[in-house]
């Protein structure tokens, strides 16, 4: 056992499988206890010279000496392992005295492990040949055989000539068709010829290697379930290179229906194609035509759209008898978002109208004109004979989601049990202001009162923690990490500091220095933000250590980080009682937080804070007494891609303040600030709103550069911040509404999303200045910040809520210079999506019965020709000109 022991250390591996194959099964179950207390061993310090060498042998070692199939499979797929493992041959080598039955076993547990546990596929390929067992289908195993015959290059060969010669292809095959996320992998290979997975198939479904009917089948029903769009190309692509027989299309007729109904558009644009021509050639049914054209005619996708307009019009021109069947399904167009969609089908029901034999179709037309836009209906009145259901119009009314509530921050947990799990859920989930606030201040109580108590219910939290077991995090040491040049990235961060500050992990010289000398960030625009924010901490890890806190005076009271002066004063008058020094930071961010709005209610409170004759309750009345700070002077910028703002100092922040506060005071430069930094934590934002809960024009100009990236560069996540600033407190001024502009242009849909609901919490707090957006993103969109789809689908998506009114306030301001720049040609580039925004705005013009002059807009509709921007200026005129309700 010691030869054993000493060859896996030193990493001689063929020296180990010598030394295995020269003992009894029972000698081998005897070297295992040996075997599991290095890899304990190793694992405590995995990146050694050491380990890195004993890895392979051990992992040969363990396989070799143990004798459960559930234990071999674990040892073979462990995740300490996975980087270090023995080659596949060496441990098919040492497993092959096994039974097949054992073996099969093995193979199929390995098999059933996760793709994360990345079990070499020439590993279990290898244990299915000397097992003899049927090969698995799982989705670690059919993963591993697409990769592995896919990597045709490293062995000149070609995917079809590996297929040729894989003794389990039908079955792999089929698998393959069940397997989740498997088109990226598919799609590794060439697009065409041999080594190309769709034309391999294909061909030996030709060749007869592959059951064909079996293989058109599972394609089909592989699009028909859906997935990710790298599995919809690859299996359309596959199902082009079947290349169907007319026979075989028209077996499939019901597949054929679902996918142009359900399936994805490039996926129900081939079935839809395939539809067409059974339907021209007399080989659909006229109720299985209109059955498919209701469910298309009600996707979003506008070339599907169309293209099943023109299909039905072709078969009604050739079969009139269809038209009482088919005309009532192309009138379910009529309530098409679009409106140029709306037209086709008008004009598709105006051509064949007179060939409806019944007049329960012709009811059901004039119905169905109710849906069309106002012009279209008077038309349809007209050219069809027949007048829509009348109805009176009802007056419109805006529906806006009612202006949200700001939520109450309950007490911090009362046990220290409880309170641990909240704070080990926040490591995990990053949590928000209330959740990270209720956390802190219950830290600083709990480690006043019983600190004893509170470190032994944190023992499950921390154990794991990278700081709690002396390892380096990314070449930091615990102290430096945290000092470093970076700061507290994160809320997380801040949390860590505390609880490895109350395990005794960071030097008390390491926190007095913080608290004296702040650590630096970076010259950026969040600069004054993060040192604010880091100031109370680093200043509360002190405390604990040399003084500790009874609890913090900076706890807000709402979600929003506002906190009510008559709380504040009850907490300075706790401090007094208990004869506690207060921190510097912490009533720094008191002040900055406590509710001055309500000039009644800060008086009051002024008062009882002057009597409670300490300098805290002196400065707090005089603080609550001084007339807020008003929105500093802005200053704009303008470059070839983007707009922004920067602001002047705002001297009261630059008074009796600590210095890390008063640099919120501070004059935001545009040129000065360093574009780039190391506060990439986009859950920070909402943290540094709440640090000036009154004033978040402040805030928002620290962060403006960040949410136009949403727009601009295309980044993720960068509005999401949005919503908190619509409902964060003090003037929505002109960097506020520059902000949600930019997130309405941005790239992503959730940012859009997120735009969309700070822009209706705007306007149900009586707070959307709808000219000064309108106007910040008709700047956006001619200097090329925003494209016009982006803030097309952000406009219909706020007036689907029914904001038609919020949503026209808005673009009668945007539209006029886009149009301008038309009518000189100066910028013709927004034309491109000029007309859906003109769309947009019609309709809520329609809605809501608007009724001006938009300037430019006559010229545009005056064009000649009947193109789509045309069109639809001219039906926004109409709308503005009558005034119509809709």
């Amino acid at each position: 056992m010691s030869s054993l022991m000493d060859s896996v250390r030193a990493g001689r591996t063929a020296e180990v499988v010598s030394l295995l194959d020269g003992m009894t099964d029972a000698e081998r179950r005897s070297c295992f206890p040996g075997l599991r207390a290095l890899r304990k061993e190793l694992r405590a310090d995995p990146w050694t010279a050491e380990a890195h060498r004993a890895w392979p042998a051990l992992h040969v070692a363990g396989a070799a000496c143990q004798t459960g199939a559930a234990g071999v499979a674990s040892w073979l797929a462990a995740t300490d392992m996975r980087w270090w493992q023995a080659s596949p041959g060496l441990l098919i080598d040492v497993l092959s005295d096994r039974a097949p039955g054992w073996l099969a076993d093995v193979v199929h547990r390995l098999a059933e492990r996760p793709l994360s546990a990345r079990v070499p596929y020439e590993l279990m390929a290898g244990l299915v040949r000397l097992s003899g067992c049927p090969v698995p289908t799982t989705e670690a195993y059919v993963h591993g055989w697409v990769e592995h015959i896919g990597h045709v290059w490293q062995r000149g060969d070609t995917v079809l000539a590996r297929l040729r010669k894989d003794p389990h292809l039908a079955r792999l095959t089929a698998a393959l068709f069940e397997t989740n996320d498997i088109g990226s992998r598919l799609a590794w290979t060439a697009v065409e010829g041999p080594n190309s997975w769709t034309e391999a198939l294909a061909q030996l479904t030709v060749e007869g290697i592959l059951d064909r009917r079996a293989t058109v089948d599972a394609c089909l029903a592989r699009l028909l379930r859906g997935g990710p769009p790298a599995d919809h190309r690859v299996f359309l692509r596959m199902l082009r290179a079947l290349a169907l027989s007319r026979d075989e299309e028209r077996e499939h007729t019901a597949d054929w229906l679902a996918l142009a109904s359900d399936a994805a558009s490039v996926v129900a644009a081939h079935a839809q194609s395939v539809l067409a021509s059974l339907a021209l050639d007399g080989e659909l049914s006229t109720r299985q035509l209109a059955e498919v054209s209701g469910a298309v005619l009600f996707r979003t996708e506008k070339k599907l759209v169309r293209a099943q307009l023109v299909l039905l019009g072709k078969v009604l021109t050739r079969d009139a008898s269809a038209a009482d069947e088919l005309l009532p399904a192309a009138a379910q167009a009529f309530g098409h978002e679009d409106s140029d969609v709306q037209e086709r089908a008008l004009k598709l029901v105006e051509r064949h109208v007179r060939k409806v034999a019944t007049t329960d179709v012709r009811e059901e037309l004039a119905s169905a004109t109710g849906q069309l836009i106002p012009t279209l209906r008077r038309r349809a009145a007209q050219s069809l004979g027949v007048s829509p259901v009348a109805s009176e119009p009802a007056p419109y009314e805006e529906v806006l989601p009612p202006a949200p509530e700001p939520v109450s921050l309950g007490p911090a947990p009362e046990s220290a049990v409880e309170l641990a799990e909240e704070v080990g859920a926040l490591l995990m989930s990053g949590g928000d202001v209330a959740a990270f606030e209720r956390a802190l201040d219950g830290v600083v109580r709990h480690a006043c009162r019983n600190r004893d108590a509170l470190v032994e219910a944190l023992e499950p939290v921390v154990t794991r923690r990278w700081w709690d077991n002396g390892d380096a995090q990314y070449g930091f040491r615990v102290d430096d990490y945290f000092t470093g040049h970076h700061g507290l990235v994160s809320a997380a961060d801040a949390l860590e500091l505390l609880l490895a500050t109350l395990r005794g992990n960071v030097l008390t010289s390491t926190l007095r220095t913080a608290v004296r000398r702040r650590p630096g960030t970076d010259d950026c625009g969040h600069r004054a933000l993060a040192r604010a924010f880091e100031a109370r901490v680093w200043e509360v890890a002190y405390r604990i250590r040399t003084e500790p806190l009874p609890f913090l005076l900076s706890t807000p009271t709402w979600d929003t980080g506002l906190l009510e002066p008559d709380e504040l004063v009850a907490r300075l008058d706790e401090y007094r009682r208990l004869g506690a020094r207060v921190s510097a930071a912490d009533f720094a961010q008191a002040l900055l937080r406590v509710r001055r709005g309500d000039r009644a209610a800060a008086e009051a409170a002024a008062e009882r804070a002057a009597l409670l004759g300490t300098a805290e309750g002196a400065r707090l009345a005089q603080w609550l007494t001084s007339v807020p700070p008003a929105v500093p002077v802005t200053r704009r910028w303008t470059s070839a891609d983007r707009v922004l703002l920067e602001s002047g100092e705002v001297p009261e922040l630059r008074g009796d303040l600590p210095p890390e506060f008063q640099s919120l005071g501070q004059p935001v430069s545009v040129f000065r600030d360093r574009r780039y930094c190391n506060h990439w934590s986009d859950g920070m934002r909402q943290h540094w709103l709440a640090l000036l809960p009154e004033q978040r024009e402040l805030v928002a100009v620290r962060m403006l550069r960040d949410i136009a990236t949403g727009a601009v560069d295309d980044a993720r996540g960068a509005a999401a911040v949005l919503p908190r600033l619509a409902e964060s407190g003090g003037a929505a001024g002109e960097l506020v509404h520059l902000s949600v502009a930019y997130g309405l242009g941005a790239r992503h849909p959730e940012d859009r999303l997120a735009a969309v609901d700070a822009l209706l919490v705007l306007a149900a707090r009586g707070q959307l200045d709808a000219a000064r957006l309108g106007a910040d993103l008709g700047q956006l969109v001619r200097c090329g910040a925003v494209k016009p789809s982006r803030l097309v689908e952000s406009a219909r998506t706020a007036a689907a809520t029914g904001a038609h009114a919020t949503v026209w306030g808005i673009l009668r301001h945007t539209l006029p210079a886009l149009l301008a720049d038309l009518a000189t040609g100066e910028t013709p580039a927004p034309a491109r999506g000029l007309a859906d925004l003109l769309s947009v705005a019609a309709e809520c013009a329609e809605r809501t019965g608007a009724r001006e002059e938009l300037p430019h807009l006559t010229p545009t509709a005056d064009r000649r020709g009947s193109s789509r921007l045309v069109t639809e200026a001219r039906r926004l005129r109409s709308a503005l000109a009558e005034g119509v309700a809709a």
